[in-house]
């Protein structure tokens, strides 16, 4: 087997840069560690519902994800934002009406984003993707780059777009060794979310809102820091979510952090929060296809993204880097992997010609 231009990472960056080549009958392999493709997009569903655990927003203003959705025929809808804002203190005292709703005017995906992945996935022809197929290595050669994975397999191809978060990227075995300057800026990029914990209640009805709550909760006390409403846009079953503020190390043990989840849901909401019918937990610090150790600290401001100069031009420009962490523009966002998908492209179809 082998290939032009082998893409590590089948999430939204991955999959859109291998749709693009598609496009342009450019000979390609996509790749992915995980058994399902999306990346850090995880769509959980329920009865109907759909709840992303991993991003759930865009915004006016980002043109990309906008055309891409527009041309995959899927539809979107805003953030529920009707109704009092809920703020708990250190002590656990709720006081209602105070603030607004953060979220208000964000865009979400019926269907939740898993159907923008869906569908892209379904225009990467089946011979051309390769699930649970982890690369733990590349080797330059005078020809091109021969990919290993981690079940010895190797796969000749002439450049490798590195579609994943650089720090993990920064995991695989280069030969020649990548520079050292190209290796510190790699893990300099902190992984946008990849120390988050993401919690989703879900119910069979939507009692804050009958209170005239809108879900939206800031908490000094938590677990969850942020609460929002995450029900579908329309019918139920209809859920709250919230990220989780403790550190990574603070909410290893499961069990414990889903009691402190309820006891948190029941004093925000009332006793008909304290049991849900489901409750979906995702941290991403402990996903080792998303994160390193580095990606344990939280991050408490949005990264200045993009790609650094040290990162460019390696192994006479065959090896590129191409996740919304290198977006210039709309780094760490949704946007931002299409924007990085773009950019690849146009490096890819510039060299061919």
């Amino acid at each position: 087997m082998q290939t032009q231009t082998l893409i590590i990472g089948a999430g939204l960056s991955g999959l859109c840069l291998a749709r693009q080549l598609q496009a342009q009958n450019h000979d390609y392999m996509l790749v992915e560690a995980r058994s399902r493709p999306g990346g850090r997009i995880l769509t959980e569903r329920l009865e109907g519902g759909y709840f992303d655990m991993g991003p759930a927003w865009f915004w006016p203003g980002q043109p990309r994800i906008a055309a891409l959705i527009k041309r995959l025929g899927l539809e979107w809808f805003e953030q529920y934002s009707t109704g009092a804002l809920s703020f708990e203190d250190e002590a656990g005292r709720v006081e209602r009406g105070r603030g607004f709703a953060s979220m208000q005017g964000s865009y979400r995906l019926k269907g939740g984003l898993g159907a923008l992945i869906d569908a892209l996935a379904a225009e990467i022809p089946q011979k051309r993707l390769m699930l649970s197929t982890p690369v733990v290595g590349l080797a330059k050669s005078a020809s091109g780059i021969t990919v290993t994975t981690q079940s010895g397999q190797a796969i000749p191809a002439q450049e490798v777009a590195l579609a994943l978060p650089p720090r993990v990227a920064s995991q695989l075995t280069f030969s020649p060794a990548l520079p050292k300057e190209t290796h510190a800026a790699m893990t300099g990029i902190a992984t946008w979310m990849a120390g988050q914990a993401k919690a989703i209640a879900v119910y069979d009805t939507p009692f804050w809102r009958t209170a005239g709550l809108s879900g939206d909760v800031m908490s000094r006390r938590g677990p969850m820091v942020e609460i929002h409403d995450a029900s579908p846009a329309e019918g139920g079953p209809y859920a709250l979510f919230g990220f989780i503020g403790l550190p990574p190390r603070a909410r290893s043990n499961e069990e414990r952090l889903r009691q402190e989840l309820k006891e948190q849901l029941s004093r925000l909401f009332g006793a008909e929060a304290a049991e849900p019918k489901t409750l979906f937990v995702k941290d991403w610090a402990f996903d080792p296809f998303t994160s390193i150790e580095a990606d344990q600290q939280p991050l408490y401001a949005h990264p200045q993204y993009g790609l650094p100069h040290a990162m460019t031009r390696l192994w006479d420009g065959r090896l590129i880097f191409g996740g919304t962490e290198v977006a210039p523009q709309f780094g760490g966002y949704i946007e931002g992997a299409l924007e990085a998908a773009d950019n690849v492209l146009a490096l890819i179809m510039t060299e061919k010609v």
